[in-house]
């Protein structure tokens, strides 16, 4: 079983996941509006901007802060060049 770090020490089964989308369309956005009014959304941005959208196979929408490539690379079990990965990013 694979897992893929999402962020702030929240972690996917990185078998569930389906896609990983932006999260600045329309359509992401309205996704993520259905998922909190049906109580399928999971936030893992710990306050910070959501930048990308975890979709899982249980209809589980997650939000994350960690970047869109960022988030594939991991998936595709590349390592990251920080430690953690998303102190890096979220600062800017």
């Amino acid at each position: 079983m694979k897992f893929v770090n999402v962020g702030f020490n929240n972690i996917l089964n990185a078998e569930r996941i389906i896609a990983v989308i932006a999260s600045d369309s329309a359509p992401a956005k309205r996704l993520v509006q259905d998922a909190k009014d049906m109580g399928r959304a999971i936030d893992c941005t710990s306050g910070r901007k959501t930048r990308s959208v975890v979709i899982t196979d249980s209809d589980h929408v997650i939000l994350s802060a960690i970047q869109t490539e960022t988030l594939a690379s991991r998936l595709a079990g590349e390592t990251d060049t920080a430690e953690s990965g998303e102190d890096s990013e979220d600062e800017k």
